[in-house]
């Protein structure tokens, strides 16, 4: 492919960082521009393809974000939402399209993200698989094909180094249900069921979160009456899922006005 997108790929030794380098580098519609890690990571100054492979291609790990950024295309971020504001900001002012997987932030902080996003395209997900974005709008039409006589469910398990609960997939899922119904997610959520809880109120969107073991990632929205129950779930068996949809969403970035953009869009299934 002539003119392939030169991708940078920020928080290198993460979990879907280096998923998302192991790709990039086997990939022909990127080339892999630069990778980025924090000040004193010990994957800092060195190679990352003997890194991966064993192998030089002489990228070597940086800790200067401005540098690393500089001359790519389209940055991939999972790391923490403080990290992923500052980059943004930097994306912002290089002209660099940034593709955000990370979850967990703050209302300031996403409107920090949205005010990067008039001045770049930003394309922000709580999951980047095809599977689960059409089980969102999947989860959307049955929601608004069922009253509330159906109480709704979220479940979802992560591998015990997650940092965020409910994961930002299950508020992707949630989000959907509350469109559906007309509503915001925050009128509806309910987080948190311990002790004496006292009556299910009609209406809520009930959210549990299960952390252990290497789990990759498994939603199940359960709508349940009084006599039948629905369940919708989607698991993953690979975190190259979600790599390969990182890495089309940052192809489809390319070139596209700023905007806040979901991979609803990159997909098409608006």
């Amino acid at each position: 492919m002539k003119n392939r997108l030169k991708l940078c790929v920020l928080g290198a030794s993460g979990r879907m960082g280096s998923t998302i380098i192991s790709e990039a580098l086997e990939s022909n519609r990127v080339i892999l521009h630069s990778v980025s890690e924090m000040k004193n990571h010990k994957w800092v100054g060195r190679d990352i393809g003997k890194i991966m492979n064993g192998k030089n291609n002489n990228i070597i790990v940086s800790d200067n974000l401005h540098e690393s950024l500089e001359g790519s295309d389209a940055a991939i971020d999972f790391t923490r939402p403080a990290n992923t504001v500052y980059s943004s900001n930097i994306c912002a002012n290089l002209g660099v399209a940034h593709i955000i997987g990370t979850t967990g932030f703050n209302e300031n902080q996403e409107k920090e993200i949205l005010t990067s996003s008039s001045r770049i395209p930003i394309v922000k997900a709580g999951n980047m698989s095809l599977g689960i974005n059409m089980l969102t709008k999947l989860v959307e039409k049955v929601a608004k094909s069922l009253d509330l006589d159906f109480d709704v469910e979220i479940l979802e398990m992560h591998h015990r180094n997650k940092v965020d609960a409910p994961s930002g997939t299950a508020l992707m899922l949630g989000e959907s249900v509350a469109i559906a119904r007309g509503k915001k997610l925050s009128d509806l959520a309910s987080y948190n069921k311990e002790g004496i809880t006292g009556v299910r109120e009609r209406g809520k969107i009930g959210f549990a979160s299960l952390r252990g073991g290497g789990v990759i990632g498994e939603h199940e929205v359960i709508f349940a009456s009084e006599n039948e129950k629905i369940s919708i779930k989607h698991e993953a068996l690979s975190r190259n899922i979600f790599a390969n949809g990182a890495i089309k969403a940052a192809i489809w970035a390319l070139g596209k006005d700023p905007g806040l953009y979901s991979m609803s869009d990159v997909l098409g299934i608006k």
